[in-house]
């Protein structure tokens, strides 16, 4: 069965740089500065990318941090502890403009 998700592009990612490889090594320099150890370790960025990847549903980025946080020694209670910080988030996001259903419908109940 054929998907549009494709697990092989992601091995392929640099392969975007073909339409303009300047900007696009100026995007990997970038993400690569951005995953360097900091303030923040290499593990926490993984964990912390592993649950952007969630909320954002993208299923190269879940393929990628899954493998990145088990190489960082992230075990599966963590990173799936990870993935419920972006759910109660993404699910207190949502709930939250419910606010804006809730002022709406009062002012039209007037």
């Amino acid at each position: 069965m054929d998907s549009y998700y494709k697990p092989e592009h992601l091995e392929h990612f640099a392969d975007i740089g073909e339409g303009n490889g300047e900007l696009a090594q100026k995007f990997f320099d970038y993400y690569g500065s951005v995953f360097a150890d900091g303030a923040l370790t290499v593990r926490e960025k993984a964990l912390i990318a592993l649950a952007v990847a969630h909320t954002v549903q993208c299923p190269y980025c879940i393929d990628a941090y899954s493998k990145e946080s088990l190489k960082q020694g992230a075990d599966l209670e963590e990173m799936t502890e990870a993935v419920h910080v972006s759910t109660a988030i993404r699910g207190g996001a949502s709930l939250v403009h419910g606010l804006q259903m809730l002022e709406h419908v009062t002012k039209a109940s007037m």
